[in-house]
């Protein structure tokens, strides 16, 4: 592995107060981790520096053709001070999936969460022991070719940037209000749904809006050729609890393979319930809410962990998902996650990882 050189900051900056606000993406760490990426020279140059401004040209590529990847993840300050990430390896493969979709790299994947693993050791002060409180890892890789005109890049930065981070959302784990998007879609098989690229999140910010608009705090997608099928919520994947079954919809192309569905499904497996991952559509579901049938629906991701649904609007139709509380699943989810992901359960699955 290549080595990383560090030059740490002269200018600490003055760290948030134990219990104070911690807006999500607003506060940066001190130090960040830069890769560069020349045609014929590879990946090299890996180091940890000041966090500050970066300089590019005008016509860096990124800003121009949006060739961008990105990975959300955490560290996380256990009950007895260890530090935890959680499943690092599935960020960085899928990282290396994006980047084989937008023709960038591949990383090498271990030196990358050696890399992650080091910037989080030097800027271990930062890590939140709030209750709730965390601190969100960003990597990401742009192209920067000084260059107006479309292929791919042949310049690149693999950038690492850190934050402080209370609940994703205002209403924590309270269930939040979904708004079903009907006139806009967000992705298509065949497109860059299954990735996380600049473009996906620049597709839904339309939508996003108008959900704002009407007081609802996320987007439903359905597909982008039927507009019937249940694809996404907002930033994070989702799940149905109907009857005895937990459904979430299969992944063919256009939806995120979110780490926290995976845990989510391997874990609710595990406890012996029965999930099943297929083409679900928004009258299906509709129709177990006006039966009866539909027990309990939640969003999974990394930001906000486990999020429920406690009213979801699908034009006139409105539904009230279990009187607007919390259920067993999600609550059982919830707190068995970050149970591990804050070391106050016993990791059964070996899915954390001590940063020294």
């Amino acid at each position: 592995m290549q080595e990383i050189k560090v030059e740490l900051t002269k200018n600490p900056k003055e760290k948030p107060a134990p219990g104070a606000p911690l807006p999500f993406g607003t506060i940066f760490t001190d130090h960040m981790f830069i890769m560069d990426y020349d045609l014929g020279q590879g990946w090299h140059d890996p180091r940890i520096v000041p966090y500050g401004p970066i300089e590019m040209e005008p016509s860096a590529m990124c800003l121009h053709y949006g060739q961008s990847v990105f990975e959300g993840m955490k560290a996380y300050r256990a009950v007895d001070g260890r530090i935890l990430l959680f499943r690092p390896d599935k960020n960085m493969a899928r990282l290396n999936v994006s980047n084989d979709r937008l023709c960038i790299p591949q990383i090498d994947e271990k030196f990358a969460e050696k890399a992650i693993e080091k910037l989080v050791s030097i800027d271990r002060d930062w890590v939140p022991s709030g209750e709730g409180a965390s601190l969100y890892i960003r990597p990401f890789i742009i192209g920067v070719d000084p260059h107006v005109g479309v292929h791919p890049a042949h310049h690149l930065m693999f950038m690492v940037i850190c934050c402080p981070v209370g609940a994703y959302y205002p209403e924590g784990l309270n269930p939040v209000k979904i708004y079903v998007e009907k006139n806009y879609v967000r992705a298509v098989r065949g497109g860059m749904g299954y990735t996380k690229t600049a473009g996906n999140y620049a597709a839904s910010l339309k939508a996003q809006d108008e959900a704002e608009k009407q007081d609802y705090t996320q987007v439903l997608w359905l597909d982008g050729v039927e507009r019937k099928y249940i694809e996404e919520v907002g930033t994070m994947n989702v799940f149905f609890v109907i009857d005895d079954e937990v459904v979430t919809p299969e992944l063919q192309g256009s939806i995120l393979s979110g780490i926290t569905r995976m845990s989510c499904i391997d874990m609710m497996r595990h406890w012996g319930m029965k999930v099943t991952e297929h083409k679900i559509s928004i009258d299906e579901v509709a129709r177990a809410a006006q039966e009866g049938r539909l027990k309990e629906a939640f969003g999974s991701g990394t930001a906000a962990v486990i999020s429920p649904i406690g009213h979801l609007k699908w034009g006139d139709v409105v539904m009230e998902i279990n009187k607007g509380e919390i259920g067993p699943v999600s609550q059982k989810l919830y707190d068995t996650l970050t149970g591990i992901q804050w070391g106050k359960v016993k990791d059964e699955f070996g899915w954390t990882v001590e940063v020294q």
